[in-house]
């Protein structure tokens, strides 16, 4: 089995934006491509969990989502990097279903980590949510970082006030973390 890091996409991998949908709009956060290098050298596999309710709220379709992870794609390409696998959760349950992916509930890392074989005890969760790091502390990852990047910074005292002490500044910083604490 393999370790991992599981990454929320909107304000983590990319820049923030409200229902994301065109490509246009998709920008790289700051130290992603290097930081995937060194996580991928380190030996995780790099997975992105992503709530997508705009899907449910018929604001855009799942075409449009594969289009923009086949950008991100693009983007880390150019740095001779890659996102290993996405996994999307496209609900929300006032709009659709209910369902088991929808983050913080734990569905789409317990999917990935059967697809993949990857091994939750040595794996780690990074979100500018609340809702990001509860899911990968409803999975049983051994690591659950808020990051201050996307809404990071104001998720934060409310994070703290939960128990959540795992805080990075940045990818970079994410990236030290998750090396530091399972190294090859």
């Amino acid at each position: 089995m393999k370790k991992a890091v599981f990454l929320d996409r909107d304000g983590v991998v990319i820049e923030q934006v409200a229902y994301l949908h065109d490509v246009a709009g998709v920008r790289l956060e700051k130290g992603v491509a290097e930081g995937i290098k060194r996580l991928h050298a380190a030996g995780f596999a790099v997975v992105v969990v992503t709530n997508q309710s705009g899907v449910a709220r018929k604001l855009f379709t799942l075409d449009d989502v594969e289009k923009v992870h086949a950008k991100i794609q693009e983007l880390l390409a150019a740095s001779g990097e890659k996102i290993d696998a996405f996994y999307i959760c496209p609900h929300h349950p006032k709009y659709d279903v209910d369902c088991l992916c929808r983050k913080p509930k734990p569905g789409l890392l317990l999917r990935a980590a059967r697809e993949l074989d990857l091994d939750l005890d040595r794996s780690v969760m990074c979100g500018d949510k609340i809702s990001d790091v509860q899911s990968g502390i409803n999975a049983r990852c051994a690591l659950n970082i808020l990051i201050r990047t996307g809404y990071g910074r104001g998720e934060e005292s409310a994070a703290r006030a939960a128990g959540i002490a795992d805080v990075c500044e940045d990818f970079t910083a994410l990236a030290d973390a998750a090396i530091a604490r399972f190294p090859r």
